[in-house]
């Protein structure tokens, strides 16, 4: 693997990182489900603009009808992970957010029909023991709703594995352009009616935060979806986990949160069997 693919990994990590930084920062003013309809809404207007310059081929059939069967996973993957962000801090999120590459290889066995074996068992071993090293302060009463986004942030984790399972089959065969597209612009769509009875008045500076996170989505699944086409998955996954450093620097300086010692101790775990599972 070339530097400049390892680069691209992760300035796409970071990238994602900061717009997670932006919508957290909006849903302290908006509410959720607002925040989340402009996240998608703005990075679905820079998609477009980035398909107008790449120009792609027409996606083929069977292109349309899985990027469509994915838009409800992404809105569900995201919804939870960025309810998750609005009631614990950006560090722990991203870090159980990394349970992932252990649920898309138990999703592969049962889905995909891959063989399970004992390094995806202990992964998950990991795993569990990872997650409940870095939630137990925060399930004896030290942050009100921290259970729930606990369990949001899980859920995200696993639809987010479903999200990667369904993109290994088309991923190969069509231009990322594309699949931005659809997977921005679609849960715009799909949020657009359930937002309106709560959406809210925006201020230009409003507009202005939003669509500097839809272009930092874009780059960010651009960058990555590059990277990606140019070194084996395994080899860049360790690069998944500089999120860590850009969490904590951020929730550090623009949220004031310290993230606490277990939470470093859980990533530690997690990110073992996260490892168990890369090095399959």
């Amino acid at each position: 693997m070339s530097y400049g693919t390892a680069l691209r990994a992760a300035l796409g990590i970071a990238l994602l990182t900061l717009m997670d930084a932006v919508v957290k920062a909006q849903m302290q003013q908006h509410p959720f489900i607002v925040a989340l309809f402009m996240r998608f809404a703005m990075g679905g207007l820079c998609a477009l603009v980035v398909l107008a310059l790449a120009r792609p081929a027409f996606p083929s059939r069977a292109s349309l009808i899985g990027n469509t069967i994915r838009i409800p996973v992404v809105v569900l993957t995201a919804g939870s992970f960025f309810y998750s962000l609005s009631v614990l801090p950006l560090a722990e999120t991203l870090t159980l957010s990394f349970l992932a590459p252990v649920f898309v290889a138990l999703l592969g066995a049962l889905i995909l029909k891959e063989r399970l074996d004992s390094r995806i068992l202990q992964a998950l071993g990991f795993g569990v023991a990872g997650m409940l090293v870095m939630v137990w302060p925060r399930l004896q009463g030290e942050v009100s709703g921290a259970g729930l986004g606990v369990a949001a942030a899980l859920f995200s984790a696993v639809s987010y594995a479903f999200n990667l399972i369904l993109l290994r089959k088309i991923a190969l065969k069509e231009h990322p352009a594309i699949i931005v597209l659809f997977q921005t612009g679609g849960p715009a769509l799909c949020l657009a009616i359930p937002v309106w009875p709560h959406f809210v008045p925006m201020t230009g500076q409003d507009l202005l935060a939003y669509l500097v996170a839809g272009m930092l989505g874009v780059g960010g699944h651009l960058a990555i979806t590059s990277a990606f086409a140019r070194a084996p998955a395994s080899r860049l996954a360790p690069i998944e986990y500089t999120a860590l450093i850009w969490a904590s620097l951020l929730g550090w300086f623009v949220f004031a949160e310290a993230p606490l010692l277990t939470t470093y101790a859980g990533a530690l775990l997690i990110v073992a069997g996260a490892f168990a599972v890369s090095r399959r």
